[in-house]
């Protein structure tokens, strides 16, 4: 029996201890964005070490910063000049309440009919989790791996990993691997597997609008002092075009328009418009005129409103004139745009369209590139085989709409390529009420890391 045979088949009678072991790790609430949980997210970080030192990991360290822990751990001992698999995952999950919309309580793990649901069940504690449990399948099995692996997983990665990239730096020989895996992203559905072989950047800001120096009496003052509420909402109204495509000068200038294969390739995995609409309840869909909605979402650049604040918000009523409003708003970006710019071009329109009975200011509070990998790379056609082995079924190559900022800096600080093997669903719920992980897809992606170990040693 093959290395690679043994790990899988004790991954397939140990289902329900691999199960037991992530609820237990998906209870702990490691919300990296609120203080009072510094210690929930310590907590996870060493019940995570613990495990790695179970399943036989070696050299582990839960490294401090002045933020939340960075996790290392390795195996080192594969024989005749083996490859080095680099495993990225993020232990940090977002902020969860029960009057968020959600059905059970999101720090309380359930199980409904072979569905986890709990907050970091899909993303990320539960695709990482795969990964963990791969090396466990081998070192329980045979003692041995078929490549060498080195395991980084952060606890900022939902606040924009902040000290991850200092880390990173300051230690490349550490790092050193021939390929990079990340599984934080999803399929469209269970039997469809998916490489996700672009993601989009991303241009977080904030839009402040202010007017009178305190709040004021609309009776007093309305009609005759401009409302920054108003004058907010008036500039918002300016991002878009009729056509829904975004007016900010030069915004899309440096875009690398799609070619009649890049089209090809994305309606392979194209948005099933019925089944947008049953998963979001929305009565229609919305978009840049012209393109698919595949390629709106992957493909595409977006102007986003994320929330809006200003005046009293508060039960009952109070008729004031606002001294400010802000809104915090974000951009996806596609691949040849650069964020800093983007925030730029944003900063100056704003100025541009500002009212002058009104003040404005635009400010930058995140930023993150977008990245685009070759499916034609060996360590992406032996993800493929891998798939095709332990999943059961070929995947297909797509673009993902949301921003992984962490995989353009491993591929410009290691200079290594970076593969992203989903084990999710893009339903899952990732960020909003009810985030759920199929245990299904969690055993298939154990069977599907194992053989993709096996795929790169070849």
């Amino acid at each position: 029996m093959s290395l690679a045979d043994a790990a899988r088949e004790y991954a397939a009678t140990h289902k329900q201890l691999f199960n037991e072991q992530l609820i237990e790790l998906v209870r702990i609430p490691s919300v990296s964005a609120e203080s009072q949980h510094k210690n929930d997210v310590k907590r996870a970080a060493e019940w995570i070490a613990r495990d790695l030192q179970n399943a036989g990991a070696e050299n582990i360290q839960v490294i401090p910063t002045e933020g939340h822990p960075i996790i290392y751990a390795d195996w080192l001992h594969a024989e005749n000049n083996a490859k080095t698999v680099l495993i990225y995952g993020h232990y940090d999950v977002q902020p969860a309440a029960k009057e968020d919309n959600w059905n059970t309580e999101p720090f309380e793990p359930t199980v409904i009919e072979g569905v986890l649901y709990a907050r970091g069940s899909s993303d990320d504690k539960g695709q990482m989790f795969v990964h963990l449990k791969a090396l466990e399948s081998y070192l329980k099995t045979s003692g041995s791996l078929p490549v060498n692996v080195k395991f980084v997983l952060e606890g900022e990665e939902e606040i924009s990993s902040k000290h991850l990239m200092g880390f990173v730096s300051e230690n490349k020989d550490l790092l050193k691997a021939d390929v990079c895996i990340i599984s934080d992203t999803g399929s469209q559905e269970i039997e469809q597997p998916a490489i996700v072989t672009g993601i989009r950047g991303l241009t977080y800001m904030e839009i402040w609008v202010y007017g009178p120096k305190d709040d004021l009496h609309s009776g007093g003052f309305g009609g005759i002092v401009h409302n920054p509420a108003l004058g907010l909402a008036q500039i918002l109204s300016k991002m878009h075009n009729p056509d829904n495509s975004i007016s900010i000068p030069g915004f899309y200038d440096d875009i690398v328009n799609l070619s009649e294969e890049d089209r090809a390739n994305l309606a392979r995995t194209d948005v099933d418009e019925q089944d947008l609409k049953e998963l979001t309840g929305i009565a229609a869909t919305w978009g840049e005129a012209g393109f698919s909605l595949r390629e709106r979402l992957g493909a595409r650049p977006t102007f986003e409103v994320n929330g809006i604040l200003s005046g009293w918000t508060g039960e009952g009523s109070k008729t004031v004139l606002p001294a400010k409003a802000m809104a915090k708003v974000s951009c996806r970006l596609v691949v040849n745009q650069n964020p800093q710019k983007i925030y730029e071009l944003v900063r100056d329109y704003v100025a541009q369209i500002t009212p002058p009975t009104l003040r404005s200011d635009v400010k930058l509070l995140s930023t993150g590139s977008p990245a685009l990998m070759e499916s034609d790379l060996p360590e992406v056609q032996a993800a493929a085989r891998a798939y095709t082995r332990g999943w059961g079924k070929e995947p297909v190559f797509m673009r993902e709409g949301g921003s992984i900022p962490i995989v353009v800096d491993f591929q410009r600080e290691l200079q290594l390529p970076v593969i992203m093997m989903g084990y999710g669903l893009n339903s899952d719920g990732a960020h909003g009420p009810n985030e759920h992980f199929s245990l299904e897809m969690f055993h298939r992606g154990i069977q599907t890391a194992i053989c993709f170990l096996d795929e790169i040693s070849r």
